[in-house]
C-alpha cells in the first residue's frame, strides 16, 4: 500500500505552524498584561495602600513590529547560534571535496541554491540542515563521514536538502525563537529568587534598628519582586514547556516527507535506510559527552534522535514530558523498506 502524500500534509501543517509561530508571542505578552491589570494592580493598591485608576496597555501596533521584528532577527541569526552550540565549522572544497561535489550535484538537482558545508568534531554520526537569511547549510559530523558508504552519505545529504527545499528547515530556524526568550525569562526569575533566598538565608535585615516606614518598605518591596518574580517564573515556563512541545511536534512531522523526498532525489530507498540504521545502532556506543555536546536547541534539527541513547543524563529535556523530536527510527527505516519494494529497488540485507 503506498505511503499517503508527505509533502502535502507537510505544507499544510507548516501553514498551520507559522500562524502559531507568530501568535503564541501575542498571546504570551497579553498574559502578562492580563495579569499586570490584575494580580499587579492590587500589588500596587496594597504597596501605596490607596485605589489605582489606570490599567496597563500595550499599544497591538507596537507590539505585532517588536514580534515580527524578532522572527525576522531569529530567521537571519538563528542559524549562527545553533552551528556555534555544536562547534561546527564550515569548510571549503579544499578540505572535503567528495562531499561538497556530493552537495553541489544533488543541490541542482533539486534545483536549491547550493548550501554552505560545516562539518562537526564529534564521536555521534548525525547531521542535519538549516537555513535562514542567505543560502543554507548542511552539516555533519566526523563521525558520519568515516561510518557510512559514499551512497549512503548522498542519501543523507538528499534527505538534508529535502529539508531546505520544503523550507522547513526556515520555519524550524524561526519556531526557537519563542522557545529562546522564554527560557531566558524564566531563568532570570529562578535567579532573582534564588539571590533573595540566599540573601534573607545569610541574616540580612534581622536587625530592629529601622523604623516602621523603612520596614513596611522594605517588606513592600520585597513582597513586590517576589511576586513579580514568581509570575515571570510561571508564565515564561509555562510558554516554554507549551513552545518547546509545539517545536518537538512539528520536528516529528516533517522527517517523513524528508525521507520520501530523499528517495526520490537517489532512487534508493535502501541506501537511506542503511544510514539510519548505521546510526541508530551506533548510538548506544557513543560517550555521553558527546551527546551532551550536539544536545541542545538543535536536537530536534538531527537527521537521526539522540533519544536512542543508553544513559540517564538528566541535562537533557526529558522524553518523559515532551514527546520525542523524531518518529521512531525502525518505523522510518520499515517505511524506506517497503518503499523500495514498492518501487523494485532491491534492498541489500544487513546483519
Amino acid at each position: 500500500m503506498s505511503a499517503p502524500d508527505t509533502s502535502q500534509t507537510l505544507r499544510l501543517r507548516m501553514l498551520v505552524a507559522l500562524g502559531l509561530i507568530v501568535c503564541l508571542p501575542f498571546a504570551f505578552v497579553y498574559t502578562f498584561v492580563f495579569l499586570a491589570n490584575t494580580i499587579g494592580i492590587a500589588l500596587l493598591e496594597w504597596a501605596n495602600e490607596r485605589p489605582y485608576h489606570g490599567e496597563f496597555y500595550v499599544d497591538p501596533l507596537v507590539l505585532t513590529v517588536v514580534v515580527l521584528g524578532g522572527l525576522v532577527v531569529q530567521y537571519y541569526f538563528g542559524p549562527r547560534t545553533v552551528l556555534g552550540s555544536v562547534g561546527a565549522r564550515a569548510v571549503d572544497a579544499s578540505e572535503y571535496p567528495e562531499l561538497h561535489a556530493t552537495v553541489t550535484r544533488l543541490s541542482t538537482q533539486v534545483d536549491v541554491a547550493k548550501p554552505d558545508v560545516a562539518i562537526v568534531r564529534s564521536g555521534v554520526p548525525n547531521a542535519f540542515a538549516v537555513a535562514g537569511g542567505g543560502t543554507g547549510r548542511i552539516v555533519v559530523t566526523s563521525e558520519l563521514l568515516e561510518t557510512l558508504e559514499d551512497e549512503e552519505l548522498e542519501a543523507v545529504v538528499a534527505h538534508e536538502l529535502a529539508h531546505l527545499k520544503n523550507r522547513d528547515a526556515n520555519l524550524m530556524t524561526v519556531a526557537w525563537l519563542l522557545p529562546t526568550l522564554t527560557y531566558y525569562l524564566a531563568t532570570a526569575a529562578f535567579y532573582v529568587l534564588y539571590g533573595l533566598y540566599r540573601l534573607f538565608g545569610s541574616g540580612f535585615g534581622g536587625g530592629s534598628s529601622r523604623g516602621e516606614n523603612d520596614g513596611r518598605g522594605l517588606v513592600v518591596a520585597i513582597v513586590v519582586i517576589v511576586v513579580c518574580a514568581v509570575v515571570t517564573l510561571t508564565v515564561s515556563a509555562m510558554f516554554w514547556a507549551a513552545s518547546v512541545l509545539f517545536y518537538r511536534v512539528l520536528s516529528r512531522q516533517r522527517e517523513y516527507a524528508a525521507d520520501r523526498a530523499a528517495t526520490a532525489i537517489t532512487g534508493s530507498p535502501a541506501a537511506l535506510a542503511g544510514a539510519l540504521e548505521k546510526i541508530d545502532e551506533s548510538m548506544p556506543d557513543v560517550p555521553d559527552a558527546d551527546l551532551r555536546k550536539l544536545d541542545g536547541g538543535a536536537e530536534a534539527l538531527y537527521l537521526a534522535p539522540l533519544e536512542s541513547r543508553a544513559f540517564g543524563s538528566k541535562e537533557l529535556v526529558s522524553t518523559d514530558i515532551f514527546p520525542d523530536t523524531h518518529p521512531p527510527t525502525q518505523e522510518r527505516i520499515e517505511r524506506l523498506r517497503d518503499l523500495a519494494a514498492e518501487t523494485g529497488t532491491v534492498t541489500e540485507t544487513r546483519r
